[in-house]
């Protein structure tokens, strides 16, 4: 059976005829869809969540529809609610870098 050789961190390394040496393992078309879908079913239900979901206020409603400030090409600023899902992601990226340094400190871990 004959054999290619190749240099592999200075070693030499003989594959079969005809094998293709990947340099990563998540390069085929399955993989890339498994992480392809995935990301996009994140990225509308992040969409969704950032456009519906935010704490109600009396007021709420007014925010939405007064315009605060008139840009000169039309566009118009407003004094929109902050969204939920982006202060429930600011609380879990606060208490994930407190916990972890907390952690690193606790254990004694040089960085």
């Amino acid at each position: 059976m004959a054999s290619d050789t190749s240099m592999l961190d200075g070693r030499v390394v003989h594959f079969p005829k005809g094998v293709i040496m990947r340099f990563f393992e998540l390069i085929g078309i399955r993989d890339v869809v498994l992480f392809l879908f995935p990301t996009l079913i994140f990225i509308i239900f992040f969409i969704l969540a950032m456009s519906r979901a935010h704490f109600h206020r009396k007021d709420s409603e007014e925010r939405e529809r007064t315009v605060v400030h008139q840009y000169p090409e039309g566009i118009g600023a407003k004094n929109s609610p902050f969204p939920l899902v982006l202060i429930l992601l600011i609380i879990g990226f606060l208490l994930w870098a407190f916990l972890y340094a907390f952690g690193i400190g606790h254990l004694g871990v040089k960085i």
